[in-house]
């Protein structure tokens, strides 16, 4: 999503490009839908302008399209995920009232000249930047004085054991890795938690894989997004709601 110098990056923009090549259909779109549907609690965007800041597949943009949005705005740093956006677009008809670009969340001249916006969404984008707090205050700079500011961070109130310190290496490691060694940590990660967990509950964790659908995911296109996320940052919600308000 960012363009600051880093030591590794992942390639959120191949994931999804592979994402929506295998998995894209109707009942994914409504599951996206529905998923910003209820956190909104919103029914319809009519008359609202929706921005989407790093926009990954595009899904989220075409369940705004679907909800009836005036006006969505799509950018993503990765140009991958920019491809793909725009292949939903195209899907979707080309509307003209739909932008897709690419954009840094980091640059703050490029933050202003956006369209002022009713809902600013960025969904597990912010933290991947590689200077979360300048790119949440710069996400904020599209925001209407009555707009909805939609954006989700990793916590690290949820990362007590392992720690967010275990996760930053699981992941330097991930993205230093081969395509097999890849694959090993991504079986490994599933093995612990999710296969022996849903065991030890009763439950048959394949299944569990098969309807697994948050945000219109895949388990396993999930599990790349995770343990490839990189540069990551992790903040406790008393941090980010203090950040916020300031």
């Amino acid at each position: 999503m960012a363009e600051q110098a880093v030591e590794l990056r992942y390639g959120f923009g191949k994931n999804w490009a592979e994402f929506i090549e295998k998995n894209f259909n109707e009942a994914v779109v409504e599951d996206s839908r529905q998923h910003l549907a209820n956190f909104i609690r919103m029914d319809s965007l009519k008359g609202m302008t929706f921005l989407d800041i790093g926009c990954g597949s595009g899904l989220h943009s075409l369940a705004a399209h679907k909800m009836g949005a005036d006006r969505i705005f799509s950018f993503d740093y990765d140009r991958d995920s920019v491809a793909t956006t725009r292949r939903i677009h195209e899907h979707a008809g080309s509307p003209g009232n739909w932008t897709v670009e690419q954009g840094s969340a980091l640059d703050k001249s490029y933050m202003e000249k956006l369209p002022k916006s009713d809902i600013v969404y960025s969904w597990g984008v912010l933290h991947h930047t590689g200077d979360m707090w300048s790119a949440v205050r710069n996400a904020a700079i599209p925001m209407k004085p009555d707009s909805l500011f939609y954006i989700a961070l990793y916590s690290s109130d949820n990362y007590v054991d392992p720690p967010p310190e275990y996760w930053l290496k699981v992941k330097r490691d991930y993205n230093r890795a081969g395509a097999l060694g890849k694959r090993w940590m991504e079986l490994q990660y599933a093995m612990r938690f999710m296969i022996i967990p849903e065991l030890k509950a009763g439950r048959n964790p394949f299944e569990v894989m098969r309807k697994y659908g948050e945000r219109g995911m895949t388990y396993w296109t999930d599990v790349k997004d995770w343990l490839g996320g990189y540069p990551m940052d992790f903040a406790s919600l008393q941090e980010t709601q203090s950040f916020c308000k300031e």
